[in-house]
C-alpha cells in the first residue's frame, strides 16, 4: 500500500526558499542533468537540484516521512525486476530525456506533451504533498507535483470519457524486467474520471526536493494515495480518456485477486494475506491499516452507493 500526507507545519528547513522554487527552469534543468547521469545511480542521486516546490498541500499528514535511502531502495517496479532492491540496482537504465505524454481518446484536444510543458502546467501553491503509500508495507513520502485535473483540462474531456487509462513505458533495452513475462506488457492502469479529477490524485515529478529518481517512476507518475501502490502508474507515455472500464495489468494477471478500484480496505483481505494490518518500513510492529488509507475525508462520497467488498 502507499500513503501520501500533506504538512501544514513544516519545519522551515524542509521548505524550498520561494526565490528557488519560482525558478522552475532549476528544476528542469535538474531533471536534464539527472537523465543524463542515470547510468551511475549515485552521480544521478547527486546530480539533483532543489525542485520547484512550494508551500506544503492542505493534505499533507503530520506523520514522520520515510527516508530517502528507503524509499529508493524497497521498491516494486518489474520492469526492473521483481525483488524490492532490483529497481534500485538496475534502474540506471532508464533514459528519462527526452520524454512525452500523449494524451487521446474522448477529448477535445488531444495533444502530446513533453516534460518541460508539464511542467509548466503546475500551480504555484501547494505542490508538495507528504503522503502515505500502502503495497504490503507502507512509508510516508513527500511527493511533489499536482493534481492530474489540471493537465486533463487541458484536453478538454467529452461527456463519453468515463475512466481514464495510464500506459507505462515498456522497452526491454532500457528495462529488463520486460523480457521477463511476469505481466501482459506494458503496464496499464485505469482510473474512473471521478477518481481521476479528485485533487488528491497527482501528477508527479519529484520527490525530497529533487526529481523523481528512476526506480520511484521517473520523470512523470500518478500517484493516488487512496489506493494499494501498483493503482499508480509509473514512467507514464500515454494517457487515454475512454468510455468502458479500461483492462488493468495486475487485473488481467489475477483477476480473482487484483480488482478494477484496489481502495485500501482492511474489510476485504487479499486471497493470500490479510489486510487488516500493514507494516511501515523502517518499524518492527505493525499498524492498523486505515479505510482508504486514512483520505476517506476526501475520497469516501465517491464510493458511497457501491459494495467496497464487491468492487474492490
Amino acid at each position: 500500500m502507499s500513503r501520501f500526507i500533506f504538512k501544514s507545519d513544516v519545519a522551515p528547513s524542509e521548505i524550498t526558499p520561494e526565490e528557488v522554487y519560482r525558478q522552475r527552469r532549476l528544476f528542469m534543468q535538474a531533471a536534464g542533468t539527472l537523465a543524463a547521469a542515470s547510468f551511475v545511480p549515485e552521480l544521478a542521486m547527486a546530480a539533483a537540484a532543489p525542485s520547484f516546490a512550494g508551500a506544503p498541500s492542505k493534505y499533507s499528514t503530520t506523520e514522520a516521512k520515510n527516508t530517502f535511502e528507503q524509499i529508493t531502495h524497497y521498491n516494486n517496479y518489474y520492469e526492473f525486476g521483481t525483488d524490492k532492491s532490483d529497481p534500485g540496482e538496475n534502474a540506471g537504465t532508464l533514459k528519462t530525456r527526452p520524454w512525452s505524454v500523449r494524451i487521446e481518446g474522448e477529448c477535445a484536444k488531444p495533444q502530446t506533451f513533453d516534460i518541460d510543458s508539464l511542467l509548466k502546467l503546475a500551480p504555484l501553491e501547494e505542490r508538495v504533498y507528504r503522503l502515505r503509500c500502502v503495497e504490503a508495507w507502507s512509508m510516508v513520502m513527500p511527493w511533489e507535483g499536482f493534481p492530474l485535473s489540471e493537465l486533463l483540462k487541458q484536453v478538454q474531456p467529452n461527456g463519453n470519457a468515463k475512466y481514464v487509462e495510464f500506459t507505462s513505458l515498456a522497452d526491454p533495452k532500457q528495462m529488463p524486467g520486460v523480457s521477463e513475462r511476469v505481466l501482459d506488457w506494458p503496464y496499464t492502469e485505469g482510473l474512473r474520471m471521478d477518481e481521476a479529477m479528485n485533487p488528491l490524485t497527482l501528477l508527479t515529478f519529484g520527490l525530497y526536493g529533487k526529481p523523481l529518481p528512476n526506480q520511484n517512476g521517473a520523470p512523470v507518475r500518478i500517484i493516488v494515495p487512496w489506493k494499494y501502490g501498483f493503482k499508480s502508474a509509473k514512467s507514464i507515455v500515454k494517457i487515454r480518456l475512454v468510455e468502458k472500464q479500461p483492462a488493468t495489468a495486475w487485473n488481467k494477471s489475477i483477476p480473482s485477486e487484483y480488482g478494477f478500484y484496489s481502495n485500501v480496505n482492511p474489510e476485504v483481505d487479499h486471497p493470500r494475506w490479510s489486510q487488516a494490518t500493514e507494516r511501515r518500513i523502517g518499524e518492527f510492529s505493525r499498524r492498523k491499516t486505515l479505510m482508504f488509507n486514512g483520505y476517506g475525508e476526501y475520497v469516501a462520497a465517491m464510493y458511497r452507493n457501491m459494495d467496497l467488498k464487491k468492487f474492490y
